[in-house]
């Protein structure tokens, strides 16, 4: 067994593969403390259930099921994780999300671009957790990331979330909270077969909007969408970092 800290859980997991093992490795600790959170991988059933999806490697289904497996249990501890790319500056966390081909993961390394990666830090590319802890919301990194498989082991405070929507000019609205609800229930990773999670999870939803603003962004995927988006969500601050 291995024991990882994630989104401030403690978490054992045995019997994973090699390329799990890998991409676990920032958040692996020595600790002989009581775990949160347990996952043993019933290699049988990982084959069984695989049969549906030819075109996956036996590691790459270990790594989606171990996924989904933890945004499942993480809604024992009054969190969710959210198909986003989620960006850290300034000590908040700005999280982009929309369909697949919306531009989540592109829309971030513009930030990082913009600012520069020792500003703008990337904490995961498609599947980050948010926590409300003692009252406030955060954004942790995951191992569970896109195809850039980019995550760092971070706790950020939750900032905003941003959905995304390609458009020919740049403009940006505040989303009331029945269209963000909508939104953010369509791009969370759901417990559709247990109602009493569902219900959780919509409370931490009305939670979130109590606290954090949702924004539709309309734009081109260029830096002036960055500056529209920093402008809106920071403009209290004044300058830009650059």
């Amino acid at each position: 067994m291995r024991h990882y800290k994630i989104a401030g859980l403690f978490i054992t997991i045995a019997d994973h593969g090699n390329a799990l093992i890998g991409k676990m490795k920032p958040y692996e600790i020595n600790t002989a403390r009581q775990t949160d959170m347990t996952m043993v991988i019933d290699r049988e059933k990982m084959l069984l259930t695989k049969e549906r999806y030819p075109h996956l490697t036996l590691d790459e289904w270990e790594y989606i099921r171990t996924g989904f497996a933890f945004a499942h249990r993480l809604l024992d501890f009054d969190g969710f994780c959210l198909h986003s790319a989620a960006v850290a500056l300034e000590n908040q966390a700005i999280l982009f999300s929309g369909p697949c081909g919306a531009g989540k993961s592109t829309h971030a390394g513009l930030w990082q671009q913009y600012f520069g990666s020792g500003q703008a830090i990337v904490i995961n590319d498609d599947k980050p957790a948010l926590r409300l802890r003692k009252n406030n919301f955060y954004a942790y990194g995951t191992p569970w990331s896109g195809k850039g498989d980019l995550h760092t082991n971070i706790k950020v405070p939750l900032g905003a979330v941003v959905f995304l929507k390609q458009a020919q000019e740049n403009r940006i609205r505040r989303l009331d909270n029945r269209e963000a609800v909508k939104m953010l229930v369509y791009q969370s990773l759901r417990p559709n077969s247990c109602m009493n999670k569902m219900n959780h999870l919509l409370t931490l939803l009305d939670a979130l909007l109590k606290k954090t603003a949702v924004y539709q962004l309309y734009c081109q995927i260029s830096p002036r969408a960055v500056e529209l988006v920093y402008k809106t969500i920071y403009k209290e601050k004044g300058m830009f970092v650059k």
